[in-house]
Parts: structure tokens; C-alpha cells; sequence
């Protein structure tokens, strides 16, 4: 390691949505295949509502209970239910109209960098996961390059909460500063890593659309375009582990 380079790095956390894979054609495909099943088995709703209408309704409620800024997807089915209710629709069938948006929203498909680095970061380092979302790891197919993910609707807080962050690098036995996190959203990511105390990478895609600007009190560590640009930050600054098991 460089002497002029404090940064020893054992872990590497990483954000899930738009950081892996991007996530707004994935909502939209999974919000259509649910409306759908709803025109299908409880047409009654999609005769009232639409998806921007439904949608709405599901902002509005997010500002009424601190639980639905963290858990989407009870927020969801909160805002599927109150419409169920409001046509008289069968409310035993939310759960099975979840279960349509719930698969087609963990059919990703992963930025072509993420297998590679994802296969080549897991023989060197420790390899973890933080995020707002509820991207299901074991579905999407990707659980086995990670020994810890942690979601905020399991754990209670959403980033930038510096305790998701510490949680993560205490599962993966590692000191805040030992670690370096990488996501695309300049404040929940990159602040709010920094402010935890770890090391923080800006992932600023092309593929999201226009360039995007940091706030200027925002100073990651650095700014990457690919996963690739990760690895080369990391060249010289990693401390090479034996392999963990997936799910540690």
C-alpha cells in the first residue's frame, strides 16, 4: 500500500437500486404486470383507479406513518388495500396481487459490470449489502457474492442513519473506516457513508440519463462511472481476506 494512502479497505458495502441494476423500468414493468392481474382477477379496483392514481395515494400515505419511509413495502400494501376497500374488492386477494409485483420487481438485470467485479471483489475482500429498497438478494440470484445485506425495513432505519452503516461493518467484523461504501444517490450514499465514518464512492452512471452535480458539501472519496473505475480505487489500498460464506 502507498504511503502516502492511510485507506486500508477490508469491505465493501454496497447500494442495491440504480447503483446494480436500474430500477425505474423495473418498477414500471412490475407495476404494469400487477395491474394487469388486477384488471384480470379484481377488476373492480382498476375501474376506480390507475397506476399514477394508486401511486399517489401511496405518497400521500408515506407521509402519514414514519414505518412506510422505511418498509415500501408495506407502504404498498397499505395503498392497495384502502383501494381493495374502497370498491369492495376481496382484500384476500392483496396479498396474491403483491406476490405478481413483488416477482417481476426482483426480474433485474444487473449493469454488464456487476457479475464480473461482484466475482472478482469476493476472492479479495469482504463483500456487503445496504439498502433502502427491498430488492430480495436470493431471488434476483446474487445473495452468494454477499456475507451480509441489510435492508432497512428489517433493520429499522434507512440510510443516511449512520447505525445501518455500523451495522453493516459490525456483521462483517470491520472497523468504519476499514470499509468503503459505493452508491449512486449523492446524500443517502455518499454523505451519509462519510458521516458513518466510512469511506464513500460515487457511482454516477451514464446509463441513468444526464450528468448529474454533487452538492458541494458532498466530497466522496471518489467518482466512478463503472464498477471497473471501483477496482482500480481499490488497487493498493485492499487488504486481502480468506473467502467468507455468503449469508455470514
Amino acid at each position: 500500500m502507498p504511503a502516502n494512502n492511510p485507506a486500508v479497505i477490508k469491505a465493501v458495502l454496497f447500494d442495491l437500486d440504480d447503483t446494480l441494476w436500474p430500477i425505474v423500468p423495473v418498477i414500471r414493468r412490475a407495476e404494469d404486470e400487477m395491474f394487469a392481474w388486477l384488471e384480470r382477477h379484481a377488476p373492480a379496483v382498476t375501474r376506480e383507479f390507475t397506476i399514477d392514481s394508486l401511486r399517489a395515494r401511496r405518497m400521500a400515505l408515506m407521509k402519514t406513518d414514519p414505518v412506510y419511509q422505511l418498509d415500501l413495502k408495506a407502504l404498498r400494501h397499505a395503498g392497495l388495500t384502502e383501494a381493495f376497500r374502497h370498491v369492495g374488492e376481496d382484500l384476500a386477494k392483496v396479498d396474491a396481487a403483491l406476490e405478481v409485483f413483488s416477482t417481476a420487481r426482483n426480474r433485474v438485470e444487473p449493469f454488464a459490470d456487476v457479475l464480473p467485479v461482484l466475482a472478482s471483489l469476493r476472492r479479495r475482500v469482504l463483500v456487503g449489502s445496504v439498502s433502502n429498497g427491498v430488492a430480495d438478494l436470493g431471488a434476483i440470484g446474487l445473495a452468494h457474492f454477499f456475507s451480509t445485506s441489510i435492508a432497512a425495513c428489517h433493520f429499522g432505519s434507512a440510510k443516511p442513519d449512520p447505525a445501518i452503516f455500523h451495522a453493516a461493518c459490525e456483521s462483517l467484523g470491520v472497523l468504519p473506516s476499514e470499509a468503503v461504501y459505493v452508491g449512486d444517490d449523492p446524500l443517502l450514499d455518499v454523505k451519509g457513508a462519510k458521516q458513518a465514518g466510512l469511506h464513500a464512492l460515487w457511482l454516477n452512471r451514464p446509463e441513468l440519463g444526464p450528468a448529474r452535480e454533487l452538492p458541494p458539501e458532498v466530497q466522496p472519496d471518489a467518482i466512478c462511472t463503472t464498477l471497473f473505475d471501483l477496482e482500480n480505487w481499490l488497487s493498493g489500498r485492499m487488504i486481502v481476506l480468506p473467502p467468507q460464506p455468503a449469508g455470514r
